[in-house]
């Protein structure tokens, strides 16, 4: 019997902890910008790109998104209230959002991204992702789907990436890909 996803979610959750604080500040930006080397090859296509404002121990996206090509845009998510729906929007995230992370202000302009950084807890190799368990980008992506396609990718440090499977539940969004200063990986 597979162990149920919220005690997968504390073990990845203390794991992720545990290895991003062990970095010194310096390791950790070299890890982040090997992870932009790696990223960024895949989103030649990408017409707009949403990544996140990263908490404390998630690898950031912030030199992806600041290494996008002329004429790509960037969007952050974006949230009305703790219940609404998660949308992007672009600008800079410039104000507190109802979670208390940062999100672009409510005046900017939300837009439909073609392509999504997804921070994880925890992900397995075909693509299953747990997140901190609120659903917020597996309806996001959901609705996103519903207007086209929607490249995802899953962004971790490497302990995140679990070789066991990860049983998926009937709502889960699959990722397309995951990256991590080690390597990409092709879900789909």
């Amino acid at each position: 019997m597979d162990p149920p996803k919220s005690a997968i979610r504390a073990y990845a959750l203390e794991r992720r902890r545990d290895y991003a604080r062990s970095l010194t500040p310096a390791l950790r930006a070299e890890l982040e910008a090997k992870l932009a080397e790696i990223v960024l090859p895949h989103l030649i296509g990408a017409r707009i790109v949403a990544g996140y404002h990263p908490l404390r121990d998630e690898i950031s996206p912030h030199l992806i998104l600041a290494a996008l090509a002329a004429g790509q845009r960037s969007a952050l998510p974006w949230f009305a209230g703790r219940d609404s729906r998660m949308m992007f929007r672009e600008g800079p995230a410039a104000e507190a959002s109802p979670w208390g992370v940062l999100q672009p202000p409510a005046s900017a302009e939300a837009i439909a991204p073609d392509t999504v950084l997804v921070p994880l807890v925890a992900a397995d190799r075909h693509g299953t992702r747990i997140g901190h368990g609120k659903g917020h980008y597996d309806r996001a992506i959901a609705h996103l789907r519903e207007g086209g396609a929607v490249f995802t990718i899953g962004l971790g440090w490497e302990p995140q990436l679990l070789d066991a499977p990860i049983p998926p539940d009937s709502w889960d969004m699959r990722l397309d890909a995951i990256a991590t200063p080690g390597g990409w990986i092709q879900c789909r």
